[in-house]
């Protein structure tokens, strides 16, 4: 078996998988096939004297690789990422800089179960290893090196469809990687691809530029340029194929998430994940219930996409909890931590728990959009253990106080009566919750970076339909509890998605 290994010198690895945006601060991991060959050509064409490696070489070495599509060993890795605004004068936008942080002296190998090169290939692909200089963006210095003794069981990702690995049972997640068509089908995709495009019909101007991006051959496939691709139209490299990985879940995890929920052996419990949040402009205060409705359809939607309809866990979606939940399903919670009326973080926080495997999935949301509209980045910041941590609590919203003031309106969620007026539902609602009964304070405004704010500056609706609103006003309040209670605190209508939210007015220094 051929195994070659990659060692990442520099400790970081930056590469953006084909057709997405640097900002959407995803890292392609494992390296694809396609980039492992791309790679090596060029490395031919910049370092090594033709005359004593003929192409001929080259097309042999590269056309057996692309043949059988590779296993994969993966070190540990941690997902971080860089921000930055591009200089002046130029569009000063906001970059998000995604890389992989992984250990300097751990190996990346990747193998081809069966292949085994003959005597000048093999010399070839050792000069050309050994010229290697990096992998993915300059950035990734890489030391590349043959492997003499390597097995197929110490693979932990390779191509395939299934979400358990069958002999560990440890939990996968799939990646869409690009492989090269084997050289030994590419004659019949090139003359397939043609046909299909019927290039007769075809403006000249246009025929010629999409002629010139079927080269007669895999390797000339390789050596195209990304920006005549695009300028002839492709959405995908020509030559190129997608192949469905399964790695171990987590394996961009964040060093928090890490720690939360270590990949070996995982156990439920209460999830509290804080994002933060970037784009211009970004939402306001105001609009917080929006948020959270958008952040709950965004998780849904990608657990389903990723695990399927059936894996949708209950306290995740809020349905089928039964009566005696008592709010332990999840909280959609827009944060502006810096004070300025602008929403920047978002939190899950979920008292019942998730599924590890749920939680890894939801950690990787990378974006917010409102459909037709705005669109938000979003970078996993912290995964807390709120019990653990205390009073050392990032943000206004998770800390540990007994003081706590309105930073949307407060909609009580019964009908008002005698002796159960919006004062007592609140209590209420703590005494429900475990909470101590707090003492209420009406407030008669927010005054939000200088501009005093009235609850009717707050959307206070759900969009969903036909739901019971008994109060549509809303309040503001000053809580203050007999002793010091741990956040988020979220109470009455809508305080799963915004609604009715709090935050710690007092920090803990400033209580001792």
């Amino acid at each position: 078996m051929l195994a070659i290994a990659f060692r990442f010198v520099a400790g970081r690895y930056h590469a953006t998988p084909w057709g997405q945006h640097v900002n959407e601060a995803d890292v392609e991991w494992p390296p694809s096939l396609w980039r492992l060959l791309r790679a090596l050509v060029a490395v031919w064409h910049r370092k090594l004297d033709h005359e004593d490696y003929p192409e001929s070489r080259l097309v042999e070495l590269i056309e057996a690789l692309s043949e059988v599509d590779p296993l994969y060993q993966l070190p540990a890795a941690v997902h971080a990422h860089s921000r930055h605004y591009m200089p002046a004068p130029q569009r000063t936008a906001l970059v998000f800089d995604a890389f992989l942080r992984v250990d300097r002296k751990s190996d990346l190998v990747v193998a081809w179960p069966g292949v085994a090169l003959q005597t000048e290939p093999l010399r070839l692909l050792d000069v050309l290893l050994e010229n290697l200089g990096y992998l993915g963006r300059a950035e990734s210095w890489v030391e590349a090196r043959r492997l003499k003794h390597w097995t197929e069981d110490q693979a932990n990702c390779r191509p395939g469809v299934l979400s358990l690995h069958p002999e560990s049972g440890q939990a996968l997640e799939p990646v869409r990687l690009l492989v090269p068509v084997p050289a030994s089908q590419y004659d019949d995709w090139r003359a397939e691809t043609r046909q299909q495009l019927n290039l007769e019909a075809v403006p000249p101007a246009r025929r010629r530029r999409i002629a010139a991006t079927l080269p007669e051959n895999l390797l000339g496939a390789l050596r195209l340029e990304t920006g005549a691709v695009r300028e002839a139209g492709w959405s995908r490299m020509p030559g190129s194929q997608e192949q469905i990985y399964q790695r171990p879940a987590g394996s961009l995890a964040t060093q928090a998430l890490l720690r939360s929920f270590p990949r070996e052996a995982p156990k439920q419990g209460a999830v509290t994940l804080r994002f933060a949040m970037a784009g211009k402009p970004l939402p306001r205060l105001e609009n917080a219930v929006r948020l959270g409705e958008l952040m709950r359809a965004a998780m849904m939607h990608r657990i389903r996409r990723r695990m399927g309809e059936d894996a949708l866990p209950a306290a995740l979606s809020g349905h089928g909890m039964g009566r005696n939940n008592r709010h332990g399903h999840a909280f959609f919670l827009p944060e502006d931590a810096d004070d300025d009326g602008r929403i920047d973080h978002m939190i899950l926080h979920v008292p019942v728990g998730l599924p590890p495997q749920v939680v890894l999935h939801l950690a990787g949301l990378s974006r917010l959009f409102e459909p037709g509209g705005a669109e938000w980045s979003l970078v996993l910041e912290e995964s807390l253990d709120l019990a653990a941590a205390g009073k050392a609590c990032p943000g206004p919203l998770l800390q540990h106080s007994r003081q706590w003031v309105s930073t949307t309106p407060y909609l009580h969620p019964w009908h008002a009566k005698r002796g159960l007026d919006a004062a007592r539902q609140l209590q209420r609602e703590c005494r429900l919750r475990g909470l101590p009964e707090p003492e209420v304070s009406w407030l008669p405004e927010l005054v939000i970076r200088g501009r005093p704010r009235r609850t009717v500056h707050f959307r206070r609706f759900r969009s969903r339909r036909g739901l019971t609103q008994p109060d549509t006003r809303g309040r503001f309040a000053r809580l203050s509890f007999p002793e010091a209670i741990q956040g988020p605190l979220a109470l009455g209508f809508g305080c799963h998605f915004g609604l009715g939210l709090f935050r710690a007015e007092t920090l803990p220094e400033q209580q001792e």
